[in-house]
């Protein structure tokens, strides 16, 4: 039942789509994660029934056979592939001790409305359903072990989901090889947050109540969540373009001659513009793409402000068009680079927005670089595709 139960992550699908896809199928796990959809439209996500809801669908679906307790701790091989490029991380269970202690290292900052709900989710079901996809320097021990046992297991789960990707999971069972690869990850001095911060955040916030609520249990799984963890050089991150609803006042006339002022702007010809490289940016506006490249010899006091999200925030989003803070402000948008650059042609051209900006990806090295420093990447710098998928490993606390 893996390929009809695993499901997209609950925070990139909106409620509308989340409901077409248990439609769709109706054991997609977006009922558990989203289970306002089992719920008449405007029902709040947050409403208590919502998460007991949740929690009675994972507690029926668990006593019917369609998921399965492992007998024995072990790892699993979590493999997928997209247009030819494949990743292959390993699911296992990690310290919430190590996030505190900040060996894990995050990159973003969480907002508290977004933990709440998480949080509320996994205690309601005492269950941890999403996973936290994490990314650590490649290391040719585990890579060659994982090979091995890919090699010489059949999978477990080998489905395509309806996007294409293709999804392979291997059992890691063999007491030589779990404690290897453990031993290996012991002696890692750093794994990265890539994508989940909220879901890790709040996991680590149940274990830690839970903890004051139960005492110090060094055996219990509530020390622990769930999480893939991928080497560095097999991932690939996505841009994450802007859209903006409003030129702050100005004509396009005198947006254009602000813009100027920072940046050197080229009309192009052609459409569906992505930069080819670091410290230039797309702009699509009254139906014509322009290249905006940074004017000057450009030195940044730190890796934060070299990154092209802070380049395009602090030299035109805030001088010129006023939005200061991108997380509340309701004049800008972000859109996923899986949605493609047609996307930001769409929005202007049907007038919700008035202009777009196309990005070069952060790189995963930026990505390190940052959480090293201890600093954060301003909101919404990475995506990363193949999303993992939810409801292929859950971890009760």
């Amino acid at each position: 039942m893996a390929e009809r139960i695993a499901a997209l992550p609950y925070d990139v699908v909106n409620e509308s789509e989340a409901r077409e896809e248990v439609k769709r199928e109706p054991l997609s796990f977006l009922k558990i994660d989203r289970a306002e959809v089992n719920f008449e439209k405007g029902m709040p996500f947050n409403d208590p029934a919502v998460y007991k809801k949740a929690a009675d669908l994972l507690d029926g679906m668990t006593g019917s056979g369609q998921f399965i307790e492992d007998e024995k701790a072990c790892y699993y091989i979590y493999e997928l592939t997209m247009q030819g490029r494949t990743q292959t991380g390993i699911v296992a269970v990690s310290s919430i001790d190590d996030y505190v202690n900040g060996r894990i290292k995050k990159h973003e900052n969480t907002r508290a409305d977004k933990e709440q709900d998480r949080i509320d989710h996994v205690s309601a079901l005492n269950a941890q359903t999403g996973p936290i996809f994490l990314a650590y320097r490649k290391n040719d021990g585990i890579s060659r072990r994982v090979e091995t046992i890919k090699k010489d297991s059949v999978p477990l789960y080998d489905f395509t989901s309806p996007d294409g990707i293709r999804h392979r999971v291997f059992i890691i069972d063999k007491d030589e090889d779990i404690a290897a690869i453990r031993q290996a990850f012991s002696d890692t001095d750093s794994i990265y947050i890539a994508d989940g911060h909220h879901r890790c955040a709040s996991a680590v916030k149940v274990g830690l109540k839970k903890r004051e609520e139960k005492g110090a249990d060094p055996d219990g799984e509530y020390n622990y969540f769930l999480s893939v963890l991928f080497p560095d050089e097999e991932l690939k991150i996505l841009a994450y373009n802007r859209l903006v609803y409003d030129l702050n006042g100005l004509s396009e006339e005198r947006f254009f001659d602000r813009i100027r002022k920072k940046f050197e702007v080229r009309e192009l010809e052609d459409r569906l513009y992505s930069p080819s490289e670091k410290g230039i940016f797309g702009m699509y506006i009254s139906g014509k793409w322009y290249e905006l490249t940074l004017r000057g010899d450009n030195t940044f006091t730190d890796v934060v402000e070299s990154l092209d999200v802070s380049i395009l925030q602090n030299e035109l989003l805030a001088p010129v068009l006023n939005i200061e803070d991108p997380r509340t402000d309701p004049r800008i948008d972000f859109v996923g680079g899986i949605r493609g650059i047609g996307a930001l042609e769409e929005a202007v051209d049907s007038m919700k927005a008035v202009a777009a900006f196309s990005m070069y990806p952060t790189s995963i090295n930026e990505l390190f670089e940052v959480a090293d420093a201890g600093l954060l990447m301003p909101p919404k710098s990475t995506w990363f595709e193949p999303k993992l998928r939810s409801g292929l490993f859950i971890h009760r606390i």
